[in-house]
């Protein structure tokens, strides 16, 4: 938990809009389930205060483990260590990348809480990132995904300082991004309507840049996948602190209307905005499908037709097709990688004599363009500069 000093010290800028609508992680999105984040909520409240030394904190960290646990994961990591004399644990679950096994996208959020259950401050970024889990565990992602749960932030981040000292530098760990997510619950009754997404403006300098970047993203992705506005500031007081003092790339997400009853025995479900949460699981799950590329996979059709006319190749961004047989019909139209990973994919009503495709948001290299029409197949090689 953190109070951001709004009049005194807060920085927003514009959002970047480079990023594109990405139909996949929209059906990805479309299905969170907000009786699932509510009755995540529900159960982390009912565990009770989670403060170091308690069977409450040692109960919430077997109930998520059972949660992944059913969801189906395996590479499930216990980190123990010591905080203010008492033992506690960290929980880290990986799911393996297909193209960059080894360099990670981690979503984090704290599971301890003080003074009472935290439903707020933080069952709510834990049960986003249990959708999160929930939803990706059988869809491809190109980098690995880290979801991990620290205790003991709410003693001087303890936690997460012990996981970058004890695994991420000795083993030098390659991180794409750490995701933060702490205290998103907003206030019943009150207009929530915006999200603070995070960005480091602090030392070392040589990490902001990209920060600034991919808190951009964030907030494009927010913006995207659901109906909430963003508002960019800095980040500061919680578990991405560790990770950005060494020099990771962080970005966050933390409520526009804070609560006033953070660690107090009123931090409960009654006081949480829970279609806020739920518009904010949406936006968190596209963004976290971007950061670590999700895609479907795609059987590459049998036969290559000299009916399909695509040009210019290479390509600076726009691609004009045409089709004589299919003029006037409807198609659908998919782009992938070689992999077969699915970069583009969309449905177009009524095909032009020559149609214009965008492809400026795709990153330079090789892909394969398919269309489907008619019961019948097409696919070219295409390439972008």
């Amino acid at each position: 938990m953190k109070r951001r000093l709004i009049l005194l010290f807060c920085f927003f800028q514009a959002v970047a809009t480079a990023q594109t609508f990405n139909p996949f992680y929209s059906a990805l999105t479309a299905n969170c389930n907000q009786d699932s984040v509510t009755q995540n909520l529900m159960e982390f409240e009912a565990l009770g205060i989670k403060e170091l030394g308690t069977s409450a904190i040692d109960d919430t960290y077997d109930w998520l483990v059972s949660k992944y646990t059913n969801l189906g994961y395996t590479d499930i990591v216990v980190d123990d260590f010591f905080a203010n004399g008492w033992p506690t644990k960290n929980l880290i679950v990986t799911k393996t990348g297909t193209v960059y096994p080894d360099t990670y996208v981690i979503i984090d959020g704290h599971y301890d809480t003080k003074n009472g259950t935290g439903t707020n401050d933080n069952g709510t970024g834990t049960a986003i990132i249990l959708e999160a889990a929930r939803l990706l565990k059988n869809i491809n992602t190109e980098y690995s995904i880290k979801f991990i749960h620290f205790s003991a932030e709410e003693t001087s981040l303890q936690g997460s300082q012990h996981y970058v000292n004890t695994d991420v530098v000795p083993n030098n760990m390659d991180i794409k991004i750490v995701f933060n997510i702490d205290q998103v619950g907003g206030v019943n009754g009150m207009t929530n309507n915006t999200i603070i997404c995070e960005q480091d403006m602090s030392p070392p300098s040589s990490n902001d840049a990209q920060s600034a970047l991919m808190t951009n993203e964030l907030a494009t992705c927010i913006e995207l996948y659901s109906n909430l506005m963003t508002e960019i500031s800095y980040a500061y007081g919680s578990d991405y602190v560790p990770f950005m003092n060494q020099g990771e790339i962080i970005t966050g997400l933390y409520e526009k209307n804070q609560t006033p009853y953070a660690h107090t025995t009123q931090d409960s479900i009654e006081y949480i905005d829970l279609d806020y949460v739920y518009e904010i699981t949406k936006g968190s799950l596209g963004a976290l499908s971007h950061f670590a590329i999700a895609y479907e996979e795609l059987a590459i059709p049998e036969n290559k037709s000299n009916d399909l006319n695509v040009f210019p190749i290479p390509s600076d961004g726009y691609l004009t097709l045409s089709i004589e047989s299919l003029v006037g019909q409807p198609i659908d139209l998919t782009i992938s990688n070689i992999s077969g990973a699915i970069s583009h994919k969309t449905r177009i009503s009524s095909l032009n004599v020559e149609q214009i495709v965008d492809i400026m948001y795709l990153r330079p290299g090789a892909y394969l363009l398919y269309i489907e029409a008619q019961n019948q197949r097409y696919y070219k090689q295409i390439f972008l500069k």
